[in-house]
């Protein structure tokens, strides 16, 4: 077994985020972290993927994240 000090990772999310426009949506964000024996401790990147399969920065999008708790 290797063990690797510094490694990056990459997750998928699923998030709810909401445009004045277009309401409330579901996408997929992928998340790219940097880890420290396997503890994650810095995003380095993150962008999602539209409903036309389209990917997009996450800064760089007007959409922002929602929570769906009442």
């Amino acid at each position: 077994m290797i063990l690797r000090i510094l490694s990056v990772k990459r997750r998928r999310k699923l998030e709810t985020r909401y445009h004045p426009k277009m309401g409330v949506l579901l996408t997929k964000v992928t998340y790219i972290k940097k880890t420290i024996l396997g503890i994650p401790f810095k995003t380095l990147h993150k962008y999602r993927e539209t409903y036309f399969g389209e990917i997009k920065d996450c800064k760089d999008c007007q959409v922002s994240k929602m929570s769906l708790s009442n």
